[in-house]
């Protein structure tokens, strides 16, 4: 049997066809995205199509610089070793431009120390741990989504029209669990200096001992509870302090529980009656919110969590801040992103120079049960910017990042 031979011609034009693709494949503007796919997949998988859907919008309309806007998404497991291995390798081989991504705030961390050591662009997308950007902040770090101070002074506003004087407070043990406490206390005891925080749980993550924590809550016999428990914690948390009574003649204050990733799993367990923040997608009757949850639900036939419209908003802000830099050069892209304002679901956002933290705000309301599920109601949007540190605050945060 004969071999057969490419022609010269033929293999000159397979030589062009490979270095055609190869061409394209670089004619696409990279973007690293890390996060824990796996481990946090209802978390996380939400958040991954919210970014598609707005790449597709992007380059739809004709991408950014006149290349097509990619994101290579890739799992950390959840752990912060992993993650700056990831980052290390998306940099270096795959051509990323920067990075975004993570929900773990110490994965974050992790991310952001690399970015500032390397010098790289890091859009923390969703860690809400506030030292990522004030002790911990570094110049190439921004934060996109509504800071754990921010969340918590919406709540501790609330809070502090009760007369309820002593609290307990049940939070993860680790960064930002740390942070919620912190924040919720210095907020509410500036509005309401006679407030007492009569005990403090720190389960560790995803490992919470609910019943020894309701009964630990009780025996300090609070007027009201400040919870930021999530996840599976949450949901052992609220079944057996219901079972016991706990949250009977009691204001409970709950960080992220009216998001529709923690509410919707507790379905008609779901505590009613508590102040949360959260998202109220089913609600929205017009406007952009309302554009974006058609959009979502048409393309994904699924309603839309908070990571849904953080990872829209993500897939944003990139496609912004490369535009307004008119280049991929970090350095660029860095002075671009420092005032960056832009149009989103939730209204106009900005990126804050001094601190590079954004002005998303977040939906504060009560939760209820409605078709025997939870939502949350008499729900209204604060602006991020109106709970914020003062810039003479941020300057002392920052300076212990210097």
């Amino acid at each position: 049997m004969k071999l057969l031979k490419l022609s010269i011609p033929a293999a000159a034009m397979a030589v062009m066809g490979v270095l055609a693709g190869s061409a394209m494949a670089a004619d696409t503007i990279k973007i690293g995205e890390i996060n824990h796919y796996k481990r946090m997949a209802a978390f996380a998988n939400p958040y991954k199509q919210g970014i598609e859907l707005g790449l597709e919008e992007i380059n739809a309309a004709g991408g950014v610089l006149g290349k097509p806007l990619e994101f290579i998404f890739r799992d950390d497991q959840g752990k912060p070793g992993e993650a700056v291995k990831i980052a290390e390798e998306l940099m270096t081989r795959e051509g990323a431009v920067m990075l975004t991504g993570t929900i773990l705030s110490h994965v974050g961390l992790a991310i952001s120390s690399y970015a500032g050591k390397k010098k790289h662009l890091y859009l923390a997308s969703e860690p809400l741990a506030d030292a990522l950007v004030w002790e911990k902040g570094n110049k190439y770090t921004f934060r996109l989504r509504t800071s754990t101070f921010m969340q918590a002074s919406m709540l501790a506003e609330a809070a502090a029209k009760s007369p309820a004087k002593k609290y307990a407070t049940i939070a993860p043990n680790y960064a930002y669990g740390k942070d919620a406490v912190a924040a919720f206390k210095k907020a509410l005891l500036k509005l309401r200096p006679d407030v007492e925080f009569v005990t403090e749980q720190w389960p560790a993550l995803f490992k919470i001992d609910a019943g020894a924590e309701v009964q630990a809550i009780e025996r300090a016999k609070p007027d009201a509870i400040y919870n930021v428990t999530f996840g599976g914690d949450l949901a052992k948390f609220v079944r057996e302090g219901t079972t016991r009574g706990l949250f009977e003649g009691r204001k409970v204050y709950g960080l992220l529980t009216g998001e529709p990733e923690y509410l919707d799993p507790l379905k008609d367990e779901a505590p009613e009656g508590w102040i949360v923040t959260g998202y109220p997608w089913y609600d929205f009757k017009s406007g952009p919110n309302k554009i974006f949850v058609d959009a979502y639900m048409a393309k994904f036939n699924e309603r839309p969590g908070i990571g849904s419209l953080v990872g829209y908003m993500t897939a944003q802000s990139v496609a912004a801040g490369i535009s307004a830099a008119g280049s991929t050069e970090t350095e660029a892209l860095v002075k671009a992103f420092e005032g960056l304002k832009i149009s989103t679901p939730v209204g106009e956002i900005m990126f804050r120079k001094q601190d590079h933290q954004s002005t998303m705000g977040a939906f504060v309301g009560t939760t209820a049960l409605r078709d025997g599920k939870g939502v949350i109601v008499n729900w209204v949007y604060k602006k991020g910017e109106d709970y914020l540190p003062s810039d003479e605050e941020v300057k002392m945060l920052r300076s212990a990042a210097k």
